[in-house]
């Protein structure tokens, strides 16, 4: 590009890092103007382009941009990094665009209100009303995996192929628009093409923001399927923060007319539950843990089992870098930041999932 352009763009990445400042600042105008205004028509408009396509759009995108990155480092190694200041703002042009795109294209929503918010919920409960959740959730997921093994020892097994739970998936969340504040059409769930990849680095899945394309990790047990998916269209739909995400896929999950849909979401939020009552009163939790039938048991070993088969020296590597781009877009406990899914849970209440 010339070079007064590239020197413009350089030097507008900045200016967008200092917008993104303010903007951390007033949630409820990102809300308004952005995330219920702008966004459903970009996030539509994607999915439209790039939705029909058999494959992943994205995942060619990604795999080209690599590319030009690799050629780029091998040219700068050939010429010996000269001419620095050209190759400097020529890079900083490139990463203010994409910068800008992210942010665009989805990023936004990262600086929405918080979902409890939203959804007029409180963001504090107490330790009993957790157990009491708790408890009245074990009972749920227990009946529902006697009622799909007809014996408490086995394991739910998917009598769906992993294309099927995906359909599932985009169904349920259309019949839900009543409890998501944001009407999800054009869907766009594909399997990642990068899924051997994704599975070394510990990842169920992922969006494409610059394509809004739901990608699905295929080499994952089909038990995980049906909420990993509702996961990944909880942030087509707008919601970007990871534990906002898993909120809605047990939404999308735990009301689906698909009873083995339902044992997913019910087992998933079960999960995240005992975690964070664990923590909080591990000798108590264990006395519920044995009240869980022993085949769901089964089935978080199972995925367990799975995630160990392709543990690698990377692995953490990869999540201390996930962790930290989650606390730099507005989610400072990084990581940690999932457990907040468990005071949607409670505050929303299992009433509301019948």
């Amino acid at each position: 590009m010339p070079k007064k352009r590239t020197i413009a763009f350089a030097l507008f990445l900045p200016v967008q890092w200092g917008i993104i400042q303010g903007l951390k600042t007033s949630p409820q105008f990102v809300e308004e103007y952005y995330s219920n205004g702008v966004y459903p028509y970009i996030s539509m408009t994607e999915r439209f382009l790039f939705g029909w396509l058999p494959f992943s759009f994205g995942d060619l995108l990604y795999t080209v941009l690599g590319i030009l990155l690799i050629r780029w480092m091998w040219l700068r190694i050939k010429n010996k990094f000269k001419q620095p200041k050209r190759w400097i703002t020529s890079s900083l042009a490139t990463l203010s665009i994409i910068y800008f795109c992210f942010h665009l294209f989805w990023g936004f929503n990262y600086y929405r209100q918080p979902l409890h918010t939203i959804l007029s919920l409180e963001r504090d409960y107490t330790t009993e009303k957790l157990r009491e959740y708790t408890t009245t959730l074990i009972q749920k997921a227990n009946a529902l995996h006697l009622q799909l093994t007809q014996n408490d020892s086995l394991k739910v097994v998917m009598p769906y192929s992993k294309h099927e739970l995906r359909q599932l998936a985009i169904a349920a969340a259309k019949q839900n628009d009543d409890k998501i504040p944001l009407t999800y059409t054009q869907p766009s769930v594909k399997s990642s093409v990068y899924s051997i990849p994704l599975t070394y680095m510990g990842f169920n899945g992922y969006l494409n923001p610059l394509t809004n394309e739901a990608q699905v990790n295929y080499l994952m047990p089909s038990y995980k399927h049906p909420t990993t998916t509702s996961h990944e269209i909880g942030h087509q739909l707008g919601f970007a923060k990871e534990n906002e995400a898993n909120f809605i896929a047990c939404l999308n999950s735990m009301v689906h007319e698909n009873e083995y849909f339902r044992y997913s979401g019910y087992t998933f939020a079960l999960r995240y539950c005992l975690a964070e009552l664990y923590r909080r009163e591990p000798e108590d939790t264990e006395e519920l843990i044995d009240r869980v039938n022993y085949g769901i048991r089964l089935n978080y070993d199972e995925v367990r089992q799975f995630w160990l088969a392709y543990q690698n020296p990377m692995e953490p590597v990869f999540e201390a870098f996930y962790g930290q781009f989650l606390k730099v877009n507005n989610q400072p406990q990084g990581m940690q930041s999932y457990s907040y899914v468990v005071a949607l849970l409670v505050n929303y209440g299992l009433e509301k999932f019948e």
